[in-house]
């Protein structure tokens, strides 16, 4: 403690980070490690672990099936969003969605009374028919999903980690996936691991790391890619997703919060001065320990250190924190991705609230939340096997290879949200089945899903 408190009188008087990160030898073997320049002096650390395995081709692998993703989405100039999803029925379902505070009065066309055409109008009702949406956003394409082996040549995992940590906190996963002989990628942001470190804050923007995200997927993407992103680093894979639909597959989102534009708090502390950040850097590796882990003793004292989570230069986090700004990042940007998305939720993250998961596989259209209740924010690294095998199942998962499976209604999950909007899809014959946070879907249930344990049900 005394250490970092002078470090940060030195850091105030001469004006410089007194804990800079920067390229570093590692003391891990070097197999498997690579140090990418993204920019001219900005260099990042990459692990890509390509495995040495059989490539067998299985008759019929590649089908998969095919999923309609048709919606039209409107905004209104008060905010409210309403989502119509357009399926094979005869009417599109309307549904009721939430929008902050705001709630888009929406009504179930087949629940409409007939309505004399002669007898007078309501003024309310006059009124709010009249109005006029801000904008319109109408989504009509065919999406084919096929299961992801590790016997597959043409399939890559990414995965991209949070503020504070770096690709260590992904070795439970990194491992366990190319032992089963996927090829994995995962890169340490600029800033945290062994990356290099600029000493600008314009290089931690959300924008400024999200084409550093861009460029290593560019440089180690194959046909079908799926994205596997924590806190943080979810936002990257949504902004991938969104930009590349076809070579994005699937997409894991483990703790990301709701589908909301990024914009930094003005009353945060991590908006004091860097040298008051660094002599508070016990206290807030001591707070993250505290709400990043459902437990706090010795076993997880040793993943922080082992696995360099929560530690950056107080500079970095400070430029990190501010740098999240993304306005583009609302809910319609999310409602426009049509990449099946599995959530995982630790049930006692302190960062982020269940209600926010719940809230983005609302938006999602295709979109399962699962909730396990022994993690919290860090729970890939507090329960490994558990989200090892909770994704591995989600990445064997495929649609039906036919529609005309008759569709059944699914109850109301406990863990659902009152104003959660129903959403009509395609449930694969091997869908993992996990906790969703949408209300009474029509969903075309298989006989041949692969069982889970529903865990963290409330």
């Amino acid at each position: 403690m005394l250490t970092s408190f002078v470090d940060g009188i030195l850091c105030c008087l001469t004006g410089k980070s007194a804990n800079v990160v920067v390229p570093i030898e590692t003391s891990e073997p070097a197999d498997g490690f690579e140090f990418v320049e993204v920019k001219p002096g900005r260099v990042l650390r990459v692990r890509h672990i390509i495995p040495n395995r059989p490539v067998v081709e299985e008759p019929g692998s590649g089908e998969g099936g095919s999923v309609s993703c048709k919606r039209k989405i409107t905004v209104y100039r008060n905010g409210q969003l309403l989502i119509e999803n357009v399926s094979e029925a005869t009417h599109p379902e309307l549904v009721r969605c939430q929008n902050g505070d705001s709630t888009a009065e929406v009504e179930d066309l087949d629940s409409r009374q007939a309505v004399d055409p002669n007898a007078a109008m309501p003024q309310e009702q006059h009124q709010r028919r009249r109005r006029k949406p801000k904008r319109t956003v109408m989504i009509d394409c065919e999406r084919k999903i096929t299961r992801c082996k590790e016997t597959h040549p043409d399939v890559a995992l990414f995965f991209i980690h949070g503020v504070g940590g770096s690709l260590d906190i992904w070795g439970g996963q990194l491992d366990y996936f190319a032992q089963l002989g996927y090829e994995v990628i995962a890169p340490d942001l600029a800033g945290h691991g062994a990356s290099s470190a600029p000493q600008i804050t314009a290089a931690y923007t959300f924008y400024a790391l999200a084409e550093d995200i861009r460029i290593i997927f560019k440089r180690y993407a194959k046909r079908r890619n799926i994205l596997i992103g924590h806190s943080y680093g979810v936002s990257f894979c949504t902004f991938l997703a969104h930009e590349y639909p076809e070579q994005v597959h699937k997409v894991v989102m483990i703790n990301g919060g709701g589908p909301t534009a990024l914009e930094p708090s003005l009353c945060s502390i991590f908006n004091l001065p860097t040298c008051v950040l660094h002599c508070l850097s016990p206290c807030l590796s001591w707070s993250f320990l505290m709400a990043g882990f459902a437990h706090q003793g010795t076993k997880e004292k040793k993943l922080l250190k082992e696995k360099n989570a929560f530690n950056v230069s107080s500079f970095v986090l400070r430029s990190m924190m501010s740098g999240q700004y993304w306005p583009e990042g609302d809910e319609v940007y999310h409602a426009e991705i049509t990449v099946p998305t599995l959530l995982v939720h630790g049930m006692y993250d302190k960062f982020v609230p269940i209600q926010e998961d719940q809230r983005m596989a609302e938006i999602l259209l295709l979109g399962f939340l699962k909730v396990i209740d022994e993690g919290s924010h860090m729970v890939m690294m507090e329960c490994p096997d558990t989200v090892n095998t909770l994704l591995h199942e989600f990445f064997l998962w495929q649609p039906a290879t036919t529609s005309s499976k008759p569709k059944q209604e699914t109850a109301l999950p406990p863990t659902a949200n009152k104003t959660s909007s129903t959403k009509e899809m395609a449930r694969p014959t091997t869908a993992p089945k996990v906790t969703t946070s949408k209300p009474e879907h029509n969903l075309a249930r298989p006989t041949t899903a692969p069982k889970m344990n529903h865990e963290g049900q409330k």
